[in-house]
């Protein structure tokens, strides 16, 4: 199913869409009969539901997965517009990774194939700049290019951006996630105004709420819905005679469900401690936040638990205030909240997304009023449930997918995203896919890899140069 609302609105109206053949858009001839030799049929929903409205000239924020057919839905829209005897850049789509930039214009030159004379020209990082500044000066139409090395390109003056109607932010929730919010400032003060801006994104946090306010003009949002997907939160409650049978729970839960990303709400600081020092202790990585915190350890913990390298935060309610994070697989009360408003957030940090949630909320004999309480307050039954069963003391327990690697250098030493991720990908290096958020303060910048290439990556980091200088790189 999708749905469409226009986003300053707020307001969000269902509708249906039915067109299902490339033939009905008002697609040039050439464009179409390409499309029947590769093989396209039917519109996937993103493309059905997103076509209309781009070759209309709209402003289209669409959130949809990789897979989706959102490169030919967007590609095609740039092809139709498109004056091919006007050679100047005219259509710029930014993506996070060298992968996806070069995936993207692979896929574009097989849409444009029965278009004479068109020329599209990726520019990534981790690559030689020399060649591409050579490239440029003999002109293109479409430029594919990761954020980083399109703005050494603007800054150079080797880019002229004067003459670009059409921006595509693709995999726009990826490019925040890697820190790429500077450089999309950057971008987009140098472009026209009067321009048709299109952002695909799987995901819709409030950061790319703010980024659609600031650079696009009334865009129309449309959400395709996998039919699995469908956004709940299953909760279960545990009756428990102590801390230690709460602690217990903890790791039986953890060890059945494995979840990748899950917060634990404590009610005061020092439980928030005696309770990450046991889960460390059973071989959870997990990690404390309250309000004793300084700065610097507070941006740590939230650094390593929101790019996947920490699986378990356990937090008090004030000190996890602000915490934007949107797949959070499950929550965990270790008591009830004191104010039933307090739970109801609380377990609102689950299930976003799209996905399904889980909470689990510890209560004992003495809080069971609140338990009470709560279904009333809800009108729903709340039934009690069972800890799972068995010893599972000498198991393994499970690490986080990702890793994080710190580095010496960051704002004040001109560190960028993009020269993380170009001294990472670059020759014999690892793959774009396998780099998750990089994050960069003042003085050091953190960025998680995948814990399968964190020794391969931190030796890319430590032998590596960036900014012509030797940076050192640790595991965190």
């Amino acid at each position: 199913m999708t749905r469409s609302f226009n986003a300053p609105a707020g307001a969000r109206v269902r509708r249906y869409f039915s067109m299902s053949d490339f033939a009905q858009l008002p697609l040039r001839p050439d464009l179409l009969g390409n499309l029947s030799s590769l093989g396209y049929e039917a519109m996937t929903p993103i493309q059905a539901a997103s076509l209309p409205l781009i070759l209309k000239g709209q402003d289209v924020i669409a959130q949809a997965r990789t897979g989706s057919g959102k490169t030919a839905a967007f590609g095609l829209g740039l092809l139709q517009k498109l004056e091919v005897e006007r050679f100047r850049v005219q259509s710029l789509v930014l993506c996070p990774t060298r992968e996806l930039a070069d995936q993207v214009a692979r896929e574009l030159r097989k849409l444009a194939r029965a278009i004479h004379n068109i020329k599209i020209l990726s520019l990534c990082g981790g690559q030689p700049i020399g060649p591409q500044i050579g490239s440029l000066e003999h002109g293109a139409h479409i430029i594919v290019g990761t954020p980083g090395r399109v703005v050494d390109h603007l800054r150079k003056g080797t880019l002229q951006v004067d003459d670009v109607s059409l921006l595509v932010l693709d995999e726009a929730d990826r490019m925040l996630d890697m820190g790429f919010q500077d450089e999309l400032d950057a971008i987009v003060a140098q472009l026209p105004v009067s321009r048709q801006t299109l952002l695909f994104s799987a995901t819709y946090p409030e950061q790319i709420a703010a980024i659609a306010e600031h650079v696009m003009n009334a865009p129309e949002r449309i959400e395709v819905e996998a039919g699995h997907a469908h956004q709940s939160i299953q909760q279960f409650f545990y009756p428990v005679k102590s801390d230690e049978e709460r602690i217990d729970g903890l790791r039986l839960l953890l060890m059945k469900h494995r979840p990748d990303s899950a917060i634990v709400f404590c009610n005061t600081k020092r439980e928030t401690e005696t309770v990450a020092d046991a889960l460390r202790s059973m071989g959870f990585t997990a990690l404390a936040l309250h309000g004793d915190l300084e700065q610097k350890a507070r941006d740590l913990v939230l650094v390593r638990f929101a790019n996947k390298s920490a699986t378990v935060l356990v937090a008090t309610d004030v000190a996890a205030r602000g915490l934007d994070i949107d797949d959070m697989d499950a929550v965990f009360n270790f008591h009830v909240a004191r104010d039933l408003d307090v739970h109801v957030h609380r377990v609102g940090r689950t299930g976003r997304a799209g996905n399904t949630g889980l909470a689990f909320t510890f209560f004992s004999e003495k809080e069971k009023h609140k338990i009470e309480a709560l279904a009333e307050k809800t009108g729903k039954p709340i039934k009690e449930a069972n800890l799972p069963a068995g010893n599972q003391r000498n198991q393994t327990t499970y690490k986080p997918p990702m890793v994080t690697l710190q580095i010496d250098g960051g704002k004040k030493q001109k560190v960028r995203p993009g020269d993380i991720l170009g001294a990472l990908t670059g020759k014999d290096g690892i793959p774009g896919k396998a780099v998750g958020k990089i994050s960069v303060m003042d003085n050091s910048a953190f960025v998680a890899v995948t814990r399968d290439h964190a020794k391969q990556a931190l030796e890319k980091l430590s032998s590596g140069k960036m900014k012509g200088r030797s940076f050192r790189a640790r595991r965190i």
